[in-house]
């Protein structure tokens, strides 16, 4: 088990979450970062005195100085600030719930300083997997999953001897809100329908990713740099009550499955005990009152953006980066209320195709191909 932690997106969903579990181990924080969250960042530093706070800007830390200036904890704010909180010395394990591309340095910097990973942050594995991974392994480093198909998918290997052993990984997928409709129905939802998740509670990006399921995409491209595995061998199906978080299927034909109730608190603790379990603050699945469990195949063409994915999963290189940048960019702009559901998906699509493909991209190339990408979008918008 962790000794002590630093968590990166500690006002987040993830970050609150993982919180609770630092009060049910009793686990001391060394540093905390969040974005502009100045209010609640104050509370968290209030209660568990970190060692060092980090705010995405200037002038939010600022705020935040004013804000708990009674309290010995130093400040600090941007890129430079999240690697000092990844790398702080105190700290033997690093939660990455800090969303978007912006946690690719932060991890990478943990991975050379030797700590434990406990990766939530998607895109640092769709945008630079093969170069994440092969840094963890030159340098030893443990990357345990918190997305809960991930710890799904781990916690059914422990007991594996071999990758040879794997026919392919199935990841589920609740299919969001908008499971069942039609393209044209689609066509008239709202944003506070996209924002109305059947089972879980999560950040609006992360929650919009599920309604249009390119969030199941992500995580299509993330097993396969996770686990090594080619685009063969990772599936996806619906499984609306979200009590399988995600099987594996092995070549004698067995189907190991991780069930629990729907509560990230699971996958988060194991990350941070493992390869122990203690207690959870978490209510037991009970299986006489879960409901009956379904699965059946997504719809591709209502939902397009987990198509893209796994064509952009087939190519790799800078295809998946520039996805993942557009798909960031997009996203804000439908919370923004400055575009439509469907247009995410045509956006995306079409800064793919306007950005060059490298395919061994250095990790210089890959963050150009998220900017270009980001700029294609932006300017596509406008038209």
């Amino acid at each position: 088990m962790v000794q002590c932690i630093s968590i990166l997106g500690s006002t987040g969903s993830i970050g609150r979450q993982t919180l609770d579990i630092v009060d049910n181990l009793n686990i001391p924080v060394a540093a905390l970062t969040a974005g502009t969250s100045v209010e609640r960042m104050a509370q968290q530093c209030q209660k568990y005195r970190p060692a060092l706070a980090v705010m995405a800007t200037e002038s939010a830390a600022t705020e935040l100085q004013k804000e708990i200036s009674d309290l010995p904890i130093r400040i600090a704010w941007g890129e430079e600030g999240l690697i000092e909180a990844a790398t702080i010395p105190e700290a033997d394990c690093v939660i990455t719930a800090i969303v978007g591309m912006v946690g690719l340095k932060p991890t990478l910097a943990a991975i050379r300083a030797g700590k434990r990973i406990g990766l939530a942050n998607k895109e640092t594995l769709v945008c630079a997997g093969e170069l994440v991974m092969a840094e963890a392994k030159r340098c030893g480093t443990e990357i345990i999953p918190v997305d809960s198909e991930h710890s799904a998918i781990y916690q059914c290997l422990m007991g594996s001897h071999s990758k040879a052993e794997i026919k392919r990984i199935i990841l589920t997928c609740s299919g969001g809100p908008f499971y069942g409709m039609d393209k044209e129905q689609l066509r008239s939802v709202t944003k506070a329908d996209a924002l109305r998740h059947p089972n879980w509670k999560m950040g609006p990006k992360i929650t919009i990713d599920c309604a249009t399921l390119m969030n199941k995409g992500l995580e299509v491209i993330e097993a396969m740099r996770l686990y090594d595995l080619p685009l063969e061998q990772v599936d996806v199906v619906i499984h609306r009550q979200s009590i399988v978080h995600s099987m594996v299927e092995f070549t004698d034909g067995a189907v190991m499955a991780q069930m629990g109730s729907p509560d990230m608190r699971l996958p988060i603790q194991l990350a941070m005990t493992y390869p122990e379990r203690k207690e959870c603050p978490v209510e037991a699945l009970n299986l006489l009152t879960c409901g009956n469990l379904t699965f059946s195949a997504p719809d591709m063409e209502a939902f397009p953006c987990l198509a893209l994915a796994r064509q952009c999963a087939k190519l790799g290189g800078t295809a998946c980066p520039a996805m993942n940048g557009a798909n960031e960019e997009a996203v804000a702009l439908y919370l923004a209320d400055r575009i439509g559901f469907y247009d995410i998906y045509d956006l995306v699509s079409k800064a793919v195709n306007a950005v060059a493909f490298i395919a061994n991209p250095t990790l210089e190339q890959i963050l150009e191909a998220d900017r270009l990408a980001r700029e294609a979008v932006r300017r596509e918008a406008k038209q």
